[in-house]
């Protein structure tokens, strides 16, 4: 019932385009109810870690589909399927290496998570926010290397998180300005 609960009041503010505060709220609680055995990292915490040096650096994980992660993604990150249930890449890497993933707001990346703690990974966190939260806040994205201020919107419900000058919806090249009409779309977050 909880689940249940935190996920309606999650959309219903996705919907009714509660204040941004408010929102981000509501889905991380959805999130929380829905995988409350996955830790969390935020934006603040991973971005710290990547600055310094003298730390050994997480894997970073997109959790997103190649559409979203062709327009951008965090610097260094590699992309998995948001539907994988096995990770033969990651075959060689040690269960105890740090892991942070992420998606568009924190609930495919969470999902992967916990996949990731079922195959006995122990060092694996959730980006709260995801690449919304991180780009909202002026962080780095790059595409093909290179750094863009543009990100996949994911839908037009779940994009109200995502600050309107930072849509696109396809790969754009830097410089030109992101496109926000969005194409329809039949998937959720």
């Amino acid at each position: 019932m909880r689940k249940l609960t935190a996920s309606a009041l999650c959309l219903l503010a996705v919907h009714l385009g509660c204040s941004e505060e408010l929102t981000w709220s509501a889905v991380d609680r959805m999130i929380t109810a829905n995988y409350p055995g996955v830790p969390t990292i935020t934006t603040d915490s991973l971005a710290e870690r990547l600055a310094d040096s003298t730390r050994t650096h997480p894997l970073l994980l997109d959790a997103r589909t190649s559409e979203e992660y062709a327009v951008s993604h965090l610097p260094g990150a590699h992309r998995v399927d948001p539907k994988a249930t096995s990770f033969p890449g990651l075959d060689s890497l040690a269960l105890e290496a740090p892991i942070v993933v992420y998606c568009s707001v924190g609930y495919r990346s969470a999902r992967i998570t916990s996949r990731l703690q079922e195959r006995g990974f122990t060092n694996v966190s959730n980006l709260q926010g995801s690449i919304f939260r991180w780009a909202n806040e002026g962080r780095p994205v790059v595409r093909d290397g290179t750094p863009v201020r543009a990100v996949h919107p994911y839908d037009a419900s779940w994009g109200q998180l995502l600050h309107d000058n930072l849509h696109a919806y396809s790969p754009i090249e830097p410089g030109e300005a992101p496109r926000s009409t969005s194409p329809q779309e039949d998937h959720r977050e």
